[in-house]
């Protein structure tokens, strides 16, 4: 496989999740808080609904990039779902680090993890995919599988931890009646 066109696909991934997650911020209040679009948009400002905002999108471009590129690559979606979990892993350790060491969230700095945690991710991705980097597609495709359920069961049956409290108001999860 040609690493320029996977480079570009790379790219365009970058830009495309930079944009939809950005937008997934705001699609489920302009939705009327529709139970549907609760399943991948932010419904809190809690850390966990705010990594929908990269989990989704980059989980549509993996699945584009596999019909595109991913089915002569065989380490394609090990790679991807290994730059999904890293840009994750960034935004929950960054997030914390920064907070506990100021006390305090700034939102820039918020919005420029979610944008390193999107480049850093798409980056390991590629590098792997170019390198001899070997692995099985299955456990990539369960890890990636049992996240996407996690945040179809947390969205509506949140725990009562940290990384699901929404900072504003102190709440978890959806705080309007799910009856829709």
């Amino acid at each position: 496989m040609d690493n320029i066109k996977i480079r570009n696909y790379q790219i365009v991934s970058s830009i495309f999740v930079c944009i939809l997650g950005t937008l997934l911020h705001f699609t489920y209040k302009f939705f009327g808080e529709n139970n549907f679009v609760a399943l991948f948009s932010a419904v809190n400002e809690s850390v966990w609904e705010h990594l929908k905002l990269l989990f989704f999108p980059l989980l549509l471009t993996t699945i584009i990039g596999y019909l595109y590129i991913g089915k002569d690559v065989p380490n394609f979606l090990c790679s991807k779902a290994l730059g999904i979990v890293t840009s994750m892993l960034f935004i929950i350790i960054f997030f914390y680090t920064y907070t506990g060491m100021i006390g305090k969230s700034i939102l820039f700095i918020d919005i420029a993890s979610f944008f390193v945690a999107v480049i850093l991710g798409e980056y390991l991705s590629y590098k792997l995919i170019i390198s001899n980097f070997k692995c099985n597609n299955i456990i990539s495709i369960i890890i990636l599988s049992v996240i996407l359920i996690g945040f179809i069961v947390f969205t509506y049956f949140t725990p009562k931890i940290e990384i699901f409290r929404d900072p504003v108001t102190n709440q978890y999860g959806i705080t309007k009646n799910i009856g829709n």
